[in-house]
């Protein structure tokens, strides 16, 4: 195994990890599951995947980088709901951040089930 491969490898399983983790407090763990995604953005890059995958990859970075930030903006202006002024439909604007990481989670699930099933190949 070569050294780019290693790293592609490290990178998605500490990206999929700080993911999962990030995901118990989803206001301030949101800093984790963006790094975490990230890091897995790259590990696809370095595998040198296919391009689909690559793109799915920056799609869920997008998705949960315009979700983490609007959801960050929310909180800083007070919040929604209760006495914030503001409705509870602005919650709305923070669905790309759960949408993402859904979509970074099962994806990592098949890449992971792929995984398993590559080694228990009949000998």
């Amino acid at each position: 195994m070569n050294s780019r491969t290693l790293w592609s490898r490290i990178l998605v399983i500490v990206g999929g990890i700080a993911m999962v983790i990030g995901a118990i407090d989803p206001l301030e763990g949101s800093f984790a599951v963006l790094i975490g995604s990230g890091l897995v953005m790259v590990g696809t890059y370095l595998s040198r995947t296919n391009k689909k995958t690559l793109t799915y990859w920056i799609v869920v970075f997008s998705l949960i980088a315009i979700g983490m930030g609007i959801m960050v903006a929310l909180s800083a202006m007070g919040g929604i709901g209760g006495s914030s002024g503001r409705s509870m439909w602005w919650g709305i604007l923070v669905l790309p951040y759960p949408v993402g990481w859904i979509m970074g989670i099962v994806n990592l699930l098949i890449r992971l089930i792929k995984s398993i099933s590559r080694r228990k190949e009949p000998v």
